[in-house]
């Protein structure tokens, strides 16, 4: 599997957020993170969040774990910000190393493809211990996505 480590300097990322359960998530009726996004793009958001970074992409971060990977979390989608944007959440990405896995082709596949693959690298690798602090998606281009998982 192929991956790269890097270390990431703390930013933050304003927009849209929800609470759910991997398992919430299996079904198209309880999954909230699609619709979330399906409003982040309806209402052109990735424009209209100020103060933005510069050539900032669209952010998905994890963030307010309850345990692991079972229990519920937080995704907020959005966009690097200069300081938190006024009617919008706030998470601040935490400093530390981080694995990068890289996913390519047409969305959703591509990032679900990459979770999979991510999911399977940590249970075949257990010696590689999550943080479970902030893990994000960076959307670089409409069929390429980079997911930074938090390591200890």
């Amino acid at each position: 599997m192929e991956f790269k480590q890097v270390y990431v300097a703390p930013f933050s990322v304003s927009g849209l957020r929800v609470r759910t359960l991997n398992s919430a998530e299996q079904k198209a009726e309880t999954a909230k993170i699609g619709p979330m996004w399906g409003r982040f793009h309806s209402e052109g958001l990735i424009e209209r969040i100020a103060p933005q970074q510069p050539a900032s992409p669209a952010y998905g971060v994890y963030s307010g774990y309850e345990s692991d990977a079972l229990g519920a979390f937080d995704v907020t989608a959005g966009i690097a910000v200069q300081a938190p944007a006024q009617g919008y959440e706030t998470i601040r990405i935490e400093d530390g190393q981080y694995l990068v896995f890289e996913g390519k082709g047409p969305m959703p596949g591509a990032v679900i493809d990459a979770w999979q693959r991510i999911w399977a690298y940590f249970a075949a690798n257990q010696q590689i211990r999550r943080r479970f602090a902030t893990d994000f998606e960076a959307y670089t281009s409409p069929d390429s996505v980079a997911v930074y998982i938090g390591i200890v």
